[in-house]
């Protein structure tokens, strides 16, 4: 009896388990700019010379997550170069990497350049909706509004109108518009 008891606690925990990761994984590929964590540097501001001091320099031998961390970081403070510098060293290429190799590179200007990064990043998660509204965002710079609603419609598919992605890019055409009549 005490034996049956345990399989089915452990059944049980496997099952709590393999939901708990596939809500964390629904999370991270629907929620649009949730960034990583890193519980040694989150303490101090990222971007913050303290910050920079506990990630360290770009260098060959950092993990992918390590990498992927700063990189991040680094692309949404707006030190676009720098974050390139972290995330061309990884050595893992799937779709966040990918995603924030496009986002840095627009933003640096190169919207043509980043335009295959976003392809590569959906090539290889075509549901990553944060690539598609970065994507959507890529060709409103380019002034193909038509193109980037595809992509709003390519979201509201994958998770619905009311996702972070949807609604960023959704106000992004709707900002768009109205600057452009």
């Amino acid at each position: 009896m005490l034996l049956k008891n345990l399989a089915c606690g452990a059944a049980a925990a496997l099952v709590s388990l393999s939901m708990a990761w596939g809500a964390r994984s629904e999370d991270r590929v629907f929620s649009k700019d949730v960034g990583p964590a890193n519980a040694a540097c989150d303490a101090g501001a990222k971007g913050s010379p303290a910050w920079q001091a506990c990630i360290g320099a770009a260098r060959a031998g950092m993990s992918d997550d390590e990498l992927f961390y700063a990189g991040y970081w680094l692309a949404k403070t707006g030190r676009y170069a720098e974050a390139l510098s972290y995330l061309n060293l990884s050595g893992m290429r799937d779709a966040r990497v990918l995603t924030y190799m496009g986002y840095a590179t627009r933003k640096q200007g190169d919207v043509e350049k980043a335009l295959p990064l976003y392809a590569e990043a959906l090539a290889k998660d075509p549901d990553f909706v944060v690539a598609r509204a970065y994507l959507g965002e890529a060709y409103l710079t380019r002034h193909e509004p038509a193109r980037a609603k595809a992509e709003l419609a390519e979201i509201a598919a994958r998770c619905g109108t009311s996702c972070p992605a949807y609604v960023d890019l959704d106000r992004h055409i709707a900002d768009y518009e109205t600057a452009n009549g």
